[in-house]
């Protein structure tokens, strides 16, 4: 059975891999209540068995399971399918979020965490995946346009000159809007594998392209920063 979404009316079905009986008890009741169906595992093995026979429209993966560690079966489902994942995970280190990032995850949450907040993580991962294979080139929230296609920007209607790799980067924050894109990814893909210590090149970058763009980077309208994980744009409120 494919993980795709399905292209009828039928509820998300979101899978959760988690070996505490009363986190995965807490996230079903959760998770149905906003109309998801719900799968449940608690193990990496049975995890992966669940997703590949019964598929899935989202993973939430603890990284602490008792058989494998989380970013083995992370990596393990990278391999063959791109199924948004958040993880979840009690280890706070930004070393720690920024490998399950880097190996693949959309998404995270640090236990404890609040329901209200994995859900709106949820929902905006399932929108944009829904949106994903339809999109146009074209980022349009009726202030900010980013037309890909054509390489223009404009803020009201009116251009915005951005130079290459200020363009750059808001390209590919575009591409992968609502995610989170580590600094080591941002820094590979804007100025290439031998550049992946050089944060301060992108702190520079960031601040340029807020400052055309008028993005206040302590309320940000586009451009949020995870602190010492990398960046997220906000293709849309974050209810």
């Amino acid at each position: 059975m494919t993980d795709l979404p399905q292209a009828t009316a039928a509820p998300a079905r979101v899978l959760v891999i988690d070996d505490e009986p009363q986190i995965r008890k807490f996230l079903e009741i959760s998770l149905r209540a906003q109309g998801y169906t719900v799968g449940l595992a608690e193990t990496g093995d049975s995890g992966l068995e669940a997703l590949a026979t019964q598929g899935a429209d989202l993973v939430v993966l603890d990284m602490g399971l008792p058989d494998r560690d989380g970013l083995q079966v992370l990596q393990d489902i990278r391999q063959w399918s791109q199924v948004p994942v958040i993880v979840v995970t009690v280890r706070s280190s930004e070393t720690e979020k920024v490998a399950a990032l880097d190996a693949g995850a959309n998404d995270y949450v640090t236990k404890p965490f609040g329901v209200q907040e994995l859900m709106a993580r949820i929902r905006a991962l399932l929108r944009l995946r829904a949106s994903s294979g339809e999109a146009a080139p074209v980022f349009d929230d009726g202030h900010l346009r980013v037309d890909l296609s054509r390489r223009e920007v404009s803020i009201a209607g009116e251009p915005v000159p951005l130079s290459r790799k200020e363009y750059a980067l808001l390209a590919f924050l575009v591409q992968h809007a609502g995610r989170v894109v580590t600094q080591p990814q941002l820094l590979r893909e804007l100025w290439g594998p031998t550049h992946q210590d050089d944060t301060h090149y992108l702190r520079i970058l960031v601040g340029k392209l807020r400052q055309k763009l008028g993005d206040d980077a302590a309320a940000p309208r586009w451009i949020a920063t995870e602190p010492g994980i990398g960046l997220r744009f906000l293709s849309r409120s974050q209810d």
